[in-house]
């Protein structure tokens, strides 16, 4: 990690800038991709499973069987842990729903606003080396509370032609009954545009590289909405004399071992605990399977050491992370002060990791800065809010001449006298 100490903030925007990796045409190769399944459909997925996956798929869609399959393959140990998460997840997105409130603006003027699902979604759910099934639970769980009448899952195969038994397990689980084997920019595309076998969604969500992310974002152009701009996964810890080391470079790995383009960050008004951490860490780092995957991402990490807890946060802030974890004693103290984070952890005990997969807490965030302005994925993602209104003609009469003089005001006639033809006939 590069070590700083109390940089000035003209340094901020550059040390809060991402890594990204090398992109060249990336647009438009996902914009040939997202072309060709649009015209070719299910024999433009096909050849891609081939060239990508290595496989020779005979049907994209996943069969009873292999879920069976894949259920009989997981073992109890497992199949408990996940439970487990299911029981808060759900509890944690349940208590979001919202109960129509009508409003009485004036006498006889009634408004009110309902939640109302998402028809069709889709939900990307990235395979290979780290297959996320907590992610299904993350995005399965609020979708089946909303009531989204069609929820369709893809995710890529491995070259034997299979889905992750875990992934299967959990769709299964939380009632999706739609999944294919389809990854990369072109299950994006198929959920996008709809295919033979693919049913198009209204909605896309979930996590996946820099080409799944780049077809998210063109989506929108073909009048797709997605659940937020997303990038690679990063944490910012902010630690002072009560923090514990080990815990804290146990939580950076754990960012970091997601992929070579990750972030982590340490701020600590501590420069004993900087250090302290930072052997840690290198101590940790040997006995993971991801090491190298880790230890590239560490090249573009910080560790900066501020003299004002003040100063730590104001930068948090100004970062927007994707993950901020305050690792004190006195977390709570500043609560108040957290303006720009996608989800917080309080306390040396409120480990990252409890997030991603069984607090209860959504763990799908935005990343890349998005902070400041974007909400993690909660219960609200898969709904639209309908306003109603509700007029009486005492109402009408209350709030009609006001209306007519601001149409009038406006140049809209038309507008006023869908007004004044009702207040003449009453």
């Amino acid at each position: 990690m590069i070590q700083l100490t109390n940089p000035e903030k003209s340094q901020w925007a550059k040390l809060t800038k991402r890594p990204s990796l090398p992109s060249d045409d990336l647009q438009s190769k996902v914009g040939y991709i997202l072309d060709n399944v649009k015209t070719r459909g299910d024999e433009a997925l096909t050849e891609y499973a081939q060239l990508f996956d290595n496989v020779n798929l005979e049907r994209l869609q996943v069969t009873s069987a292999e879920i069976q399959t894949a259920i009989n393959s997981i073992d109890d140990d497992l199949k408990s842990a996940i439970q487990l998460a299911k029981q808060n997840i759900y509890s944690f997105h349940a208590s979001q729903k919202e109960d129509a409130q009508i409003i009485e603006t004036r006498p006889g003027v009634k408004c009110w606003r309902k939640s109302v699902a998402i028809e069709k979604v889709g939900i990307y759910i990235p395979g290979g080396t780290a297959p996320l099934f907590s992610t299904v639970l993350m995005l399965g769980i609020p979708a089946a509370i909303a009531g989204c009448r069609e929820v369709v899952l893809c995710s890529p195969p491995n070259n034997e032609g299979n889905i992750h038994p875990a992934i299967l397990y959990t769709a299964n689980l939380v009632g999706i009954e739609k999944m294919y084997k389809v990854g990369g920019a072109q299950a994006i595309a198929a959920m996008s545009f709809g295919t033979e076998t693919i049913p198009a969604v209204h909605k896309l969500f979930g996590p996946g590289n820099q080409y799944v992310t780049k077809a998210k974002e063109m989506a929108l152009l073909h009048g797709l909405a997605i659940d937020m701009p997303a990038g690679p996964s990063e944490v910012l810890v902010i630690a002072d004399s009560t923090s514990n080391p080990d815990y804290i470079a146990a939580d950076l790995l754990s960012q970091a071992e997601h992929g070579t383009d990750s972030q982590v960050v340490l701020l600590s008004t501590d420069a004993d605990i900087t250090q302290r951490t930072l052997l840690a860490l290198n101590s940790q780092l040997d006995t993971l399977p991801r090491k190298l995957i880790a230890e590239k991402a560490l090249e573009h990490s910080y560790a900066i050491t501020f003299e004002e807890m003040d100063c730590c946060i104001e930068f948090s802030n100004f970062y927007a992370p994707e993950h901020l974890i305050i690792a004190s004693e006195n977390a709570h103290q500043y609560i108040d002060r957290i303006i720009n984070a996608g989800s917080v952890f309080l306390g040396n005990f409120s480990c990252e990791s409890a997030g991603d997969y069984a607090s209860g807490t959504n763990h799908t965030l935005p990343t890349s800065g998005f902070a400041k302005q974007y909400s993690g994925t909660s219960l609200d993602s898969f709904v639209k809010k309908i306003t109603f209104q509700m007029i009486s003609k005492s109402g009408l009469r209350r709030i009609g001449p006001a209306i007519e003089i601001m149409a009038e005001a406006e140049g809209l006639m038309a507008h006023k006298n869908a007004v004044s033809i009702r207040l003449k006939s009453q």
